[in-house]
Order: structure tokens, then C-alpha cells, then sequence
């Protein structure tokens, strides 16, 4: 059985893919991208109340060493000497935000999670201060002022939390998005861990002007926000520092992108033009802008793509974000009990091959692109007695589809250059049915990579690219190709449209729901 033995050519790479429902650790061959392990934890997100979202920042960082660990196992039983990690990528879910105690090293409250809705009136009150001829948070940070970025998350701390205000009066603070609190911990933490963000994250917090890529004061005076306690700015690939425990203690952290971002590089979206779609807990559309920052009429962010080096230009893209596209299986296997696991539900929808006249409005954290519209919340129209799971199921599939659909016609809009194919990937894309009726409902043919893990291979690329590592070529002519999968429109464009159609007519029944919004304050 000497064949066994297998000889892995090329330094390797491995990435930290943290995202919203789990933690993955993939190792990747730097010459070929080929993915030889991974490991996958779910991570838990709780509710205290309507709205909001939390999740346990130290639950995160155990499940990225469990990862870590896991995968480094697997790599042994396949013969992979993991000393040939050359280096490690971290990618995260992006606008949760976290403050920690600098001493002890304890997080001084639970995340709070992109999705959570609780500063809705802060929100309010801010946006009576943002002058209506001058909108220079919007102009600044490319954002629109919403519950979903970071500084209002921090705000509503510093505002509830008492050990947050103690500990930012004491000088112990540290605020950072999941990135932060990751490159921290693993860099030693309190004992000397780096505090330090990407320019993508930075760019989701509405404290960081993307023009300059720096922190602006004039942002964090009006939002109230300390600077001391923001982590150092760098690029999305450079070494940050070196792992200082587990199995792969010295290997030099030397990639960070927020998910998005990461899927844009794993995907090679390096041309202005370019796009891709992720989906997972929401949905996420990205096109590369270049060089320029374009500011969208329709409803999309402005937001750095990336910036794959100290010394190396900075890239810019538009966004469509959807709040709910993965979360609604979830939702439907968690809180409805229609499936059991989320792969049913391809089954269910199968079944029955149509929705029967039944929509579905996910709009539980209100609505995102193109709307921006915190008073929807969640519909489901068109029931008849004929209706059952498996059209409510469809329905739910359909949801995300038509939420691409209205992105993309923002997009276009925006671009003035109507995609021809839409590139696809995440969790989500190995649920062939979704994968058809996305073709159908754009009227454009929807592409897949065979390996729908290019938010991690993203990371990778970045942390193997680094200045100082130098194990993965970012040029054109070395990035290996990737073998795809094509899904065409396989109905007429007119009931496409009809389809469309109706589905605008249910978001308008969603929007407006919630009149009065419930009192924020006061900790559960």
C-alpha cells in the first residue's frame, strides 16, 4: 500500500471562514486552489427579544480552534504534513459587532448581530441630525444610515451597557467587527494581540471614510464614538501577525476580507464590471467598480472591494444586500419544523415544481436593497386551501430569487451595462432547483464554480499573496481555471415577468407593517 501516501505539490493555505449560521477552517494548494480539507461547526444565535440578534463572541473564537484543530487532524489521516501551511486568511460575517475588555481579555457584552433591529431609534434620532442638502455620512462611507452597519450597534452600547461605558471610561475597550476579535485572540490576545481591521471591514462600520481609508473624526464625533477604542486600519493582505496557539501556532495571519469581499477575489471578480452573488444567511451581490467609487441612485451601497496589498491601488464595488436568503430554510427547519435539515427542502419544493400563487416576503429584519425599509416584516400571500409545505417551500426558494432579481435591476440601473450571466456561489448554490428557477426569473444564465467555497478560497488568496509569505500568484495568467456549471433560463420571459410582478405586489403588502417601534432600552 505504498501508493497510499500522498504527495501534496505546493505550499498550502488555509482560511477561517466565519459567517453568521457557522465557522468553517479550509486548507487550500496554493499552486492548483484545490480545496484538500475543511471542517464546519454550527454556531448559535439567540433572540432575547423581537429583533434582536445576538450571538456568543467566545462560542465564535472556540469554534474557530475547533475548526482549526479538526481540519489539521483530516489533513493528517490524508498524509498532509500541515507544516506546509504557509499561511492563514480570515474572512467574517461583517457588521457584527463586539467590544472586549483589552485586560482580561472577556468580550463586555454578546455580538450583535448584522441582523439585530434594536437600534432602530437611534437610527431615528440620528438620521434628525444629518442635514437634508448634506448627507455626509452617505457621501463619506458610501452606506445609508441603517440599523444593519456597525456604528449603531456601538452606539447603542455605549448608550446600554454598562461595563462597555465603564470599561471605555477606564481606557480597557476595544471595539472590532469579527475580523478584529479573531486576528486578536489568535495573536495572543492580552498578550499582545494585534487590533487591527481590513479596509473592507472598516468600510461596513459608518466610521471609516472610503475616500481617505481612514477612520474620520467628524463620522465618530457625530455618532459619539471614541477613537481610541477603534482597531488600526490595514490592507486586506499583509502579515498582521503570527498564531500563537494550536496546531498551527507561527503560522503568520496575512489575509482579511469581510465575506463579501472574499467571495469577490474567490471568484476572481478582478476587472471593473465583473460580479458575483453569494448566497448564505442573506444574499449578497457585488459588482467591482474599479478604481472609482460609484454611488448608486437605486438603492445599492458603496463599499471597498478590496485592497490586496500595502503599496497596491484600492478597488470599489457596488452592493445589493438581501437580510434574508439562507436564514429563511432556517427559519422554516427551526422555527416552523417544515423540514428537518436544510437540504429538504430542495426535495419539498420538487415535489410540487411551483409555488401555486403563494409568495413569500422574508422581510423579518425589516427590508434591505433596494428599499431600505426598516417597517416591513415577513408575509406569506396567496394561500388557498390547495396550499401545503411543499408550495410554501417553493415560495421560500422563490423569495430569494425574485430579492437577486430586484438587486440586479438596481444594478443595471446603476451600471448601465446589463450583465449577461450572473456568477454564483455559497451554501446555497448546491440546491439545484434554487440554482433553475434563478436562471428563470433573471433571464440570464446563472453560473457556478464547482467549488462553491470561494468565500474561503477568497481569504486564501489574499493571505497567500501577502508581501513576506508569497506562496499564490494573483497574476491573470497563474490563476488556475475553474471549471463551471451553467444553469439557462428554461421559461418565457413573459411568465418570468408575471411572476416578477406579482412577487412587487406582495413586497408592497409587507412594507409599513410595523407602525410603532418597541422600546429598545432596558437590557433582558
Amino acid at each position: 500500500m505504498a501508493a497510499a501516501k500522498k504527495a501534496v505539490l505546493g505550499p498550502l493555505v488555509g482560511a477561517v471562514d466565519q459567517g453568521t449560521s457557522s465557522t468553517r477552517f479550509l486548507v487550500f494548494n496554493s499552486k492548483t486552489a484545490e480545496l484538500l480539507s475543511h471542517h464546519q461547526v454550527e454556531i448559535k444565535q439567540e433572540f432575547p427579544r423581537e429583533g434582536w440578534v445576538e450571538q456568543d463572541p467566545k462560542e465564535i473564537l472556540q469554534s474557530v480552534y475547533e475548526c482549526i484543530e479538526k481540519t489539521c487532524e483530516k489533513l493528517g489521516q490524508l498524509n498532509i504534513d500541515i507544516s506546509n501551511i504557509k499561511a492563514i486568511g480570515v474572512s467574517n460575517q461583517r457588521e457584527t459587532t463586539v467590544v472586549w475588555d483589552k485586560l482580561t481579555g472577556e468580550p463586555l457584552y454578546n455580538a450583535v448581530v448584522w441582523l439585530d433591529l434594536r437600534t432602530q431609534s437611534t437610527v431615528e434620532n440620528l438620521s434628525k441630525r444629518i442635514p437634508g442638502n448634506n448627507n455626509f455620512v452617505k457621501s463619506k462611507t458610501g452606506l445609508p444610515l441603517s440599523t444593519y452597519f456597525s456604528a449603531v450597534k456601538l452606539r447603542w452600547l455605549l448608550d446600554n451597557v454598562k461595563k462597555v461605558q465603564k470599561a471605555v471610561e477606564e481606557n480597557r475597550a476595544l471595539f472590532g467587527t469579527i475580523d478584529s476579535w479573531l486576528i486578536w485572540s489568535l495573536t495572543g490576545g492580552v498578550n499582545g494581540g494585534v487590533h487591527c481591521t481590513d479596509v473592507t471591514n472598516a468600510s461596513r462600520t459608518m466610521l471609516f471614510n472610503i475616500h481617505s481609508l481612514e477612520w474620520d473624526k467628524e463620522l465618530c464625533e457625530f455618532f459619539g464614538i471614541p477613537m481610541e477604542i477603534l482597531p488600526n486600519v490595514r490592507s486586506s493582505s499583509e502579515i498582521y501577525g503570527l498564531m500563537k496557539a494550536g496546531a498551527l501556532e507561527g503560522v503568520p495571519i496575512s489575509g482579511c476580507l469581510g465575506d463579501q469581499s472574499a467571495a469577490l477575489v474567490g471568484q476572481m471578480c478582478f476587472q471593473d464590471g465583473q460580479a458575483k452573488n453569494t448566497y448564505g444567511t442573506g444574499c449578497f451581490l457585488l459588482c467591482n467598480t474599479g478604481h472609482k467609487c460609484v454611488f448608486s441612485e437605486h438603492g445599492l451601497l458603496t463599499t471597498v472591494a478590496y485592497k490586496l496589498g500595502r503599496d497596491k491601488p484600492v478597488y470599489y464595488a457596488l452592493e445589493g444586500s438581501v437580510a434574508i436568503a439562507g436564514a429563511v430554510i432556517r427559519w422554516l427547519r427551526d422555527n416552523l419544523g417544515i423540514i428537518k435539515s436544510s437540504e429538504e427542502i430542495e426535495k419539498l419544493a420538487k415535489e410540487v415544481g411551483t409555488s401555486y400563487g403563494c409568495y413569500f416576503v422574508p422581510a423579518f429584519s425589516g427590508l434591505y436593497a433596494p428599499y431600505w425599509e426598516p417597517s416591513a416584516r415577513g408575509i406569506i400571500c396567496g394561500l388557498t386551501q390547495f396550499t401545503n409545505k411543499c408550495h410554501i417551500a417553493f415560495a421560500a426558494l422563490e423569495a430569494v430569487c425574485f430579492q437577486t432579481r430586484e438587486i440586479l435591476d438596481a444594478m443595471n440601473r446603476d451600471c448601465g451595462i446589463p450583465l449577461s450571466h450572473l456568477q454564483v456561489d455559497g451554501g446555497m448554490t448546491s440546491n439545484k432547483i434554487l440554482m433553475q428557477l434563478q436562471a428563470d426569473i433573471l433571464y440570464i444564465p446563472v453560473v457556478k464554480p464547482s467549488m462553491p467555497e470561494t468565500t474561503a478560497l477568497g481569504a486564501a488568496m489574499a493571505a497567500g499573496a501577502a508581501e513576506g509569505v508569497g506562496v499564490w500568484s494573483l497574476e491573470p495568467e497563474d490563476l488556475s481555471a475553474v471549471t463551471m456549471e451553467r444553469f439557462e433560463p428554461q421559461i418565457n420571459e413573459e411568465e418570468s415577468e408575471i411572476r416578477y410582478s406579482t412577487w412587487k405586489k406582495a413586497v408592497m403588502k409587507s412594507i409599513g407593517w410595523v407602525t410603532t417601534q418597541s422600546p429598545e432600552s432596558g437590557l433582558p
